[in-house]
């Protein structure tokens, strides 16, 4: 309820729904999802989840990131969550994520069996600058694992040579014991730096997958977004990949 950018966004409703709902209906079109639970401190939000149905958790408001607050979730469920059950992360600004990209992060994590997480790159689309430090770039290896994340313009191409970049799409799958290690560990230089919460798994020698899934746009920052997500949504045309 506090964004800086955009107090209450979450909560927004110029569509009939709230913001927060339009995400919870995305994620529960995944055939992967299970179990949906909304996550947040504040209880407005909570009261609108479970008035529309869905699975609402009061968490503590001193999280740094939504990866501390999923490890409180996997905490207080306790038993109902396995070692080996997967965690997915999405953020709750995000009502147009593609549910097919919930599944590929999934997925991944699944192919890959000794990664602790998993996260999704996506292709740039033709009016997405990567030089702009607010998109997230991704470089990947070989296999599939994530190398580094950053705002600026990486892999650099020093000779013009040509080199492909991927845009980061924020969605994570985590395996529930991991979670309970990344709470553990203290913030990094990088991830101060960048601002980005992955780094900090890399830079304490987790490991990442990397799905490939074609994703536009991210989360709802300011009320100009917001505005356009509304128009999209009016006219039935949501800011999903095109190919």
């Amino acid at each position: 309820m506090d964004s800086t950018r955009f107090p209450g966004k979450a909560i927004a409703s110029e569509t009939g729904r709230a913001l927060v709902l339009h995400v919870a209906d995305r994620a529960s079109q995944a055939v992967t999802a299970r179990r949906i639970i909304v996550a947040a401190p504040d209880r407005e939000i909570l009261r609108i989840v479970a008035d529309a149905g869905f699975e609402a958790m009061e968490t503590r408001e001193d999280h740094p990131n939504g990866t501390s607050r999923l490890a409180e979730v996997v905490d207080r469920l306790g038993d109902a969550v396995r070692p080996d059950s997967i965690v997915v992360n999405v953020q709750g600004d995000e009502p147009e994520i593609d549910p097919g990209a919930i599944d590929a992060v999934v997925e991944a994590l699944h192919e890959d069996p000794e990664a602790d997480m998993a996260t999704v790159a996506s292709r740039f689309f033709d009016d997405e600058d990567p030089a702009d430090p607010n998109i997230v770039k991704i470089v990947v290896s070989e296999g599939h694992r994530a190398i580094y994340f950053s705002r600026a313009l990486v892999p650099a191409d020093r000779d013009g040579v040509g080199v492909r970049r991927w845009r980061h799409v924020g969605l994570y799958a985590y395996r529930a014991e991991f979670l309970r290690r990344y709470a553990a560990w203290p913030e990094c230089e990088l991830e101060r730096a960048e601002r980005l919460e992955q780094l900090r798994v890399l830079a304490h020698g987790g490991s990442i997958a990397v799905a490939r899934f074609d994703q536009r746009g991210g989360g709802i920052d300011t009320p100009e977004q917001y505005a356009a997500f509304v128009a999209r949504w009016s006219a039935g045309t949501p800011n999903a990949a095109d190919g």
